[in-house]
């Protein structure tokens, strides 16, 4: 059993408390959930990037997946609200409140379809000695530019295909483009 910091301790007791509550319900709400409403200093890096990054943070408690951000706190817990009304809407597994969700890894089957490639384009394209990569990933992942010019770039220079009409940049779709050419060339 891992030993808790001592800044975790308020939280697990707050997170044990919610369990305890959650007994009496059948279905839960977002405030029955144990949130932890935090502030982060914003680098200039982030000020930067096309991404946007938040100096509010609420997420629940043992379920890191459940977050939302903002300018202000407010709005960080308007924004987790938003997303957990959003999964419920969706009829997507709630946790019992205090307790969490295992990790659940993206679906990886078309990808895996083009192991070789994958592994030749994290290389030689994203120029990196390894990646994981799911259906679900693009990439959008891999920079913090504005667009994917350089990638597609690189793309159409190493495999001879233009990429950039796949504007997603999903990986998956631009390994069957590749993949097809590959064919048509045959």
């Amino acid at each position: 059993m891992r030993m808790l910091k001592a800044r975790e301790v308020p939280r697990q007791i707050k997170a044990a408390w919610k369990f305890v509550a959650s007994l009496l319900k059948c279905e839960w709400a977002i405030d029955d959930y144990p949130i932890w409403v935090r502030f982060q200093q914003a680098s200039e890096s982030d000020r930067s990037s096309r991404t946007k990054t938040y100096v509010w943070v609420a997420s629940v408690i043992n379920w890191p997946v459940m977050l939302g951000g903002g300018r202000t706190k407010l709005e960080a817990l308007a924004d987790l609200r938003k997303n957990f009304e959003h999964r419920k809407a969706k009829k997507q597994r709630l946790p019992r409140p205090g307790k969490g969700l295992p990790i659940e890894f993206a679906s990886r089957s078309r990808v895996e379809r083009h192991a070789e490639l994958a592994t030749d384009f994290t290389k030689r394209v994203l120029q990196l000695e390894w990646a994981w990569i799911s259906d679900d990933s693009s990439l959008w992942d891999f920079h913090g530019d504005d667009t994917n010019d350089s990638l597609n770039a690189r793309v159409r220079e190493i495999y001879g295909v233009d990429v950039s009409d796949v504007p997603s940049g999903n990986l998956a779709d631009i390994f069957d483009k590749i993949a097809e050419n590959r064919v048509g060339e045959n």
